[in-house]
């Protein structure tokens, strides 16, 4: 695998990422070449970013061979075998790591300004390089990040020695990483443009990330009949339509694959609600996923709910609403659709069950997107099945993916057949301007 950038390397492993099961983590890039990456990384899924300034410690003759490395605050680790390689000294030990210190004040003024890194205690983190060599300043950052209290620690970088990543492995929660291959030599091997990164631009990224953090979705709880479900929402400035998200079995508001989606979205102008459609209580009968009448009513009380939060915030009520449904989600943002009628303005479906919801069809007056992967023959007949009985329904299928979309690029087409589907149906059918407060 060779990468064309940084930028690229990041966007492809932010769709493994995608796939890993965690909640809500923070990324942490080390400067200056995980930056890009990292960057990428949480702009294509929702995250903060921040930069935890790592020095390598370098040979005295040869300063690219490390030999340990040093990370803000002054703690450091020397790898003893590859000091007595290269016969360094401890007085040499100590005046590399005296002109690495004033180095790492350096970055955390200039990068930070001398501000603390973000909280990590009890979080998930992701730390992010280029890649690894010899993989010691992603060691010593995850030996930090354990002392400062991180639930769980997860590395991932494009590409790495297939030594280092073994060896990292047993330092880290869980090692991603693209690609191990034999004959790894450096880092740069595996970049076409493998330019060095320069600290405006790891600062203008972290300026970029900080005004995208500042659009990240808001926490809020959803409550309605009796219940109270948490959401996360995201209203873009002059939204042009509210995008409610229907999760399917398993999963919930955090869902990284819908959360990819809502992103996309949101760059489109679409405001989005990614809410648990069951309580903590409700999830332990499994019986209760594939109730999709239950399911769609949690649906409707979501629908009711954001109108009325969005009159209480000053804001038109009569934003219009669509819903996008995966799997048992997909049956019962139809099944809502049905019992809402007209208030429903679009339905996407992404490797929906809209079998489950079949004697309801006929009722859904919105304009109704399937999306099945070619390779989900069993979806794809229910889905076709279920377009007959769609009053206004196109089935899309996309090539070469299975039922969660989970290869390279898949995910994307699903976000972008979405985005064209609810912009030309909710913008066409209310064309109006929204402003937030």
């Amino acid at each position: 695998m060779r990468f064309q950038n940084r930028q690229e390397a990041g966007k492809i492993l932010a769709q493994r990422l995608s796939l890993a099961a965690f909640k809500n983590p923070i990324v942490i890039a080390l400067p200056r070449g995980g930056v890009p990456v990292g960057y990428e990384v949480a702009r294509s899924l929702n995250l903060q970013l921040d930069v935890l300034i790592v020095r390598k410690i370098g040979a005295p003759f040869h300063s690219e061979y490390g030999i340990g490395a040093i990370i803000e605050g002054g703690s450091y680790w020397i790898d003893q075998e590859a000091a007595r390689r290269v016969n360094i000294s401890k007085d040499e030990i100590e005046t590399v790591i005296a002109k690495e210190s004033q180095e790492l004040d350096r970055r955390v003024n200039l990068y930070r300004r001398g501000k603390p890194l973000l909280p990590v205690r009890g979080k998930n983190v992701i730390v992010v390089d280029d890649g690894l060599a010899t993989g010691v300043t992603a060691r010593v950052a995850g030996h930090y990040l354990r002392e400062q209290g991180a639930k769980r620690i997860i590395l991932a970088v494009p590409v790495s020695s297939p030594r280092s990543a073994n060896f990292l492995r047993s330092e880290f929660d869980e090692v991603i990483c693209l690609a191990e291959p034999e004959n790894f030599y450096s880092v740069g091997q595996f970049y076409e443009d493998f330019n060095q990164t320069s600290d405006e631009e790891v600062i203008e990224l972290l300026k970029k990330a900080k005004k995208f953090e500042n659009e990240l979705s808001s926490e809020v709880i959803i409550s309605g009949q009796g219940v109270e479900l948490p959401g996360l929402l995201s209203i873009p400035d002059s939204p042009q339509g509210m995008v409610i998200f229907a999760h399917g079995s398993g999963s919930g508001r955090l869902s990284p694959r819908n959360l990819q989606v809502a992103k996309t979205l949101n760059e489109a102008g679409m405001a989005t609600l990614l809410f648990d459609l069951l309580t903590p209580t409700e999830s332990v009968n499994r019986a209760n996923v594939f109730d999709i009448p239950f399911l769609a009513s949690r649906l409707v009380i979501a629908t009711r709910w954001i109108k009325k939060w969005l009159e209480k915030q000053g804001n038109d009520s009569d934003l219009p609403i669509g819903y996008f449904g995966a799997s048992t989600g997909g049956g019962a943002a139809l099944w809502a659709a049905a019992d809402l009628g007209d208030e429903i303005s679009a339905v996407v479906s992404r490797g929906g069950r809209p079998d489950l919801a079949m004697s309801r069809l006929p009722q859904v007056t919105a304009p109704t997107l399937l999306l099945v992967g070619g390779w989900d023959e069993p979806v794809i007949k229910m889905n076709q099945e279920a377009s007959k009985h769609l009053a206004a329904a196109k089935l899309v299928i996309i090539p070469e993916a299975t039922h969660v979309f989970e290869e390279p690029g898949k995910l994307e087409r699903v976000a972008e057949e979405a985005s064209r589907w609810f912009s030309h149906y909710l913008v066409k059918r209310w064309p109006r301007l929204f402003s937030t407060v």
